[in-house]
């Protein structure tokens, strides 16, 4: 446990946006999760991979995740998607 008092207050700042953050990165990951089932399943359901992308670019500009990390993971499901329709 901190004594110093910045640093006690540093702590609850860290735990506060942990929490913050955890809701992004889990809403992201499971627009990511539900699009690549439903790619797998053949259903090529856009609506989902349109929901997917927005989740990671809210992550990205929340600062959760770097931008290339989200530039990434979308180029990813996007080729997927496309070699799912070919």
């Amino acid at each position: 446990m901190a004594n110093i008092k910045s640093q006690i207050k540093r702590n609850r700042q860290n735990e506060k946006r942990r929490l913050r953050n955890r809701t992004f990165r889990g809403a992201a990951r499971n627009a990511v999760r539900d699009a690549r089932v439903t790619i797998e399943e053949g259903k090529l359901d856009q609506a989902s991979l349109v929901a997917a992308i927005s989740k990671l670019d809210k992550a990205a500009e929340k600062g959760v995740i770097h931008k290339n990390n989200a530039a990434r993971r979308k180029s990813r499901l996007m080729k997927a998607f496309n070699a799912a329709q070919a």
